[in-house]
């Protein structure tokens, strides 16, 4: 699929000139920072330097004074309290931090995370027996809950309260819980919206810390967990978030928790700098996996567990159920393959409903990304199983599917989510219907230019600007995700040296020259891209970003290509 490129030109010259000057950094990378609104010495300071002592006010937050003083109440009364989280691993790491925290000071916690296939998302009521079978006094929802309208009057019902935290877009009534904290409410003054779960979890152990007169160094014990969930939740990498995984990056890379020790020695990461990208590509998908596979449960214990050995063994099992889950993966997207390339034989679809019996509802979220990175269409798969379908859906850029779906709700047994990324459940019946209206309203808001993939380009430089002080600070731009994408290059007239090399089974491996300067570069899957190289030839446009890779104890740098013409 052909790719549009789009260069970033919109700003104004002289005021980036000045902001160079006044950081001392190259023109190209002061002209980043402006068109990511950095554009004075102090917004620089704050991104490149970014410190716990600017996380905003947690009283800020709706609701955070009452469900601050009911969880002050169950500590210090010494009540039972549950940590309800997701499977995912934003819920996981939400539910390990605030138990690690809740243990630290003394009060008595459980953790529960429900079964993906028996339960589904969110508060259970199996998870709400489990609670009155312990004697829980308080539940307190982690990534979850801002529709659990039932199941918490059923935990009321049965004399225990509850305090929701969440994320995900509230509905048109609220839950009637002792509390709702979560940002995205109409009515919540809170200055930043986009915290992932555990973000979200942080707040409301801040608020209690502070209100419990205790030293907030506590929170910093179990920053890894934040920069996890955060980095994985793939949410805005900008004011507390970019805190968070800063801070909390620099923790992993030096971790005293045994779980995460054993989960960096079954990826290979042990010893190796840890950024952004090993979160998203490598530790996540293994704490996913056990989650999509089976028993999450096993994850939380990973991570809070107290003996090597114990964790050496469960961190194993999630190598294994990531391999499992890999597996899975990839039967299920070759199925959905072939039946988008039906749709798109019979006509031009601007979306994809695609649904099969026994699809693994733990893979179709991850399906749904890559069908919607071979097609750029947004998609919805649905596994059915006994008449009723469980469904992922993922978009495209500048379609908003959880609005979407929302439109479709008198179809649907149930649904959650955000803009990109969403849930449903269905009777299968009503899948053809589904299907047929959704892509109604596809055709009435995707125009055919939105169907094609763009390639956003920060800037064009010559290879001689690529200097070790120039990789320097652009280090400093991390951590990169969401907001703060790992800038990208582009660069005209490269010639090609040497000769080029598929690599692996997909990657391709070739070396670039221009004004006497030489880079290697991997094109990770672009196999592809081969006979476009045509060597001793100075006719190679290439967009790209600047790695800086370590092979036996040797650093250097390397340009990994996005597109090449």
């Amino acid at each position: 699929m052909e790719t549009k490129w789009v260069l970033e030109n919109e700003y104004p010259e002289e005021e980036v000139k000045s902001l160079s000057s006044a950081l001392n950094i190259p023109y190209t990378l002061s002209k980043i920072l402006y068109t990511r609104s950095i554009t004075d010495y102090e917004k620089a300071k704050a991104f490149f330097r970014p410190i716990l002592k600017k996380l905003y006010d947690p009283f800020l937050m709706k609701d955070m004074d009452v469900a601050v003083k009911r969880l002050r109440q169950a500590v210090l009364s010494d009540e039972k309290i549950m940590i309800y989280g997701d499977y995912d691993v934003d819920g996981i790491t939400s539910t390990a931090f605030l138990y690690m925290v809740l243990k630290e000071i003394g009060a008595t916690v459980y953790y529960y995370i429900p079964d993906r296939i028996s339960e589904g998302y969110g508060l259970s009521e199996q998870g709400i027996q489990y609670a009155a079978e312990k004697g829980v006094d308080l539940i307190i929802t982690v990534d979850c809950g801002i529709t659990a309208h039932a199941e918490i009057e059923k935990a009321r019902i049965q004399g225990i309260e509850t305090l929701v935290t969440d994320h995900h877009e509230p509905g048109q009534t609220l839950p009637a819980a002792v509390a709702v904290i979560d940002p995205k409410q109409t009515d919540c003054d809170y200055p930043f919206k986009e915290l992932a779960g555990v973000g979200v979890a942080f707040k409301l152990a801040q608020g209690l810390l502070i209100r419990l007169g205790i030293d907030l160094s506590v929170l910093e014990h179990y920053l890894e967990f934040v920069a996890i969930g955060t980095s994985a939740d793939i949410v805005p990498l900008v004011e507390e978030n970019r805190i968070f995984v800063k801070k909390g990056l620099e923790k992993l890379n030096h971790t005293e928790n045994l779980g995460l020790k054993a989960l960096l020695q079954v990826t290979g990461l042990e010893n190796k700098e840890i950024g952004t990208g090993h979160i998203v590509f490598l530790i996540a998908p293994r704490i996913n996996a056990v989650g999509r596979m089976g028993d999450a449960e096993r994850a939380v214990k990973l991570l809070t567990v107290n003996d090597f050995t114990t964790a050496c063994n469960i961190a194993q099992v999630l190598e294994q159920e990531n391999r499992h889950r890999k597996n899975v993966d990839e039967e299920t997207f070759n199925e959905a393959l072939v039946y988008a390339e039906e749709f798109f034989s019979s006509q031009a679809p601007n979306s994809l409903v695609l649904s099969k019996d026994g699809w693994h509802p733990g893979v179709i979220g991850i399906v749904a990304s890559r069908v919607v990175e071979k097609f750029y269409r947004p998609t919805i798969l649905i596994s059915v199983e006994k008449g009723i379908g469980k469904g992922s859906a993922r978009s495209i850029k500048d379609f908003d599917i959880y609005d979407a779906i929302k439109q479709c709700e008198d179809l649907l047994i149930g649904y959650g989510g955000h803009k990109y990324a969403a849930g449903l459940s269905i009777e299968e019946s009503k899948i053809p219907e589904l299907r047929e209206r959704f892509e109604s309203l596809a055709r009435e808001t995707i125009s055919p230019d939105l169907l094609i993939p763009k390639l956003y380009i920060d800037s064009e430089i010559t290879l001689d600007e690529i200097d070790e002080r120039f990789i320097k600070i652009l280090k400093f731009f991390a951590p990169f995700g969401p907001k703060n994408m790992r800038p990208v290059f582009y660069s005209h007239n490269l010639e090609v040296a040497g000769t080029p090399s598929i690599v692996g089974s997909n990657h391709i491996k070739f070396k670039v020259r221009q004004n006497r300067c030489v880079f290697d570069v991997i094109g990770f899957g672009k196999a592809d891209y081969y006979y476009r190289l045509n060597p001793g030839q100075k006719n190679l446009d290439m967009v790209y970003v600047i790695d800086e890779n370590e092979y036996l104890g040797r650093k250097f740098i390397q340009l990994r290509v996005k597109d090449i013409k």
